[in-house]
């Protein structure tokens, strides 16, 4: 089965305010999913929902609803009303994003390390975040690592919150964490 991508409002709209949604597209045509919670709150910024809807009319991405009543459903309210002890509180669009790919078995693409890495930790989720979709588009010959660095650039003027102030910097701090039998080069 291939691998669905749960995209939370952030880390699209990273790509969306500099008009790089195409590198997701080539990335992950058909398989990118927009909970509807997310969908919803991209309805706020009519310019970036323009841009999600070209996506969805071009068949690369999908907005999806859970079913009231479902495991997801169950996991994403707790989350976003009453989560069990230890855990905090976390908005609508990474709690349906974190419930989706639990239940789907799916990758959650999130920026928002602070809220959702203890549940992406609980679940055993896999979790990607904009550098690594980066680099992974950098791997694949999409864009060069001076692209990788304009757009990051671009991203940070658009007031994305990023863990480095260079995409190289990242890239550098990826490869160190990364045992190399893992890198492609």
């Amino acid at each position: 089965m291939t691998e669905k991508y749960f995209f939370d409002t952030d880390c699209l709209s990273a790509f969306l305010w500099v008009r790089e949604e195409s590198i997701l597209a080539r990335l992950y045509a058909g398989r990118i999913i927009l909970p509807a919670q997310v969908y919803h709150e991209l309805q706020k910024v009519p310019h970036l929902l323009a841009r999600v809807d070209t996506l969805k009319n071009n068949g690369y991405l999908s907005v999806e609803s859970m079913e009231a009543g479902s495991e997801e459903y169950t996991d994403y309210l707790q989350m976003t009303t009453a989560p069990e002890e230890g855990m905090r509180i976390i908005g609508r669009g990474e709690a349906a994003g974190i419930a989706m790919a639990k239940q789907r078995a799916g990758t959650l693409a999130s920026n928002n390390l602070r809220d959702i890495r203890p549940y992406v930790e609980k679940y055993d989720i896999s979790h990607v975040t904009t550098g690594d979709i980066l680099i992974e588009a950098m791997d694949a010959g999409i864009i060069t690592e001076a692209e990788g660095n304009a757009i990051w650039s671009d991203m940070i003027r658009k007031r994305r919150m990023l863990p480095t102030t260079t995409f190289s910097e990242y890239l550098a701090n990826y490869r160190k964490t990364v045992p190399s039998s893992k890198v492609i080069v």
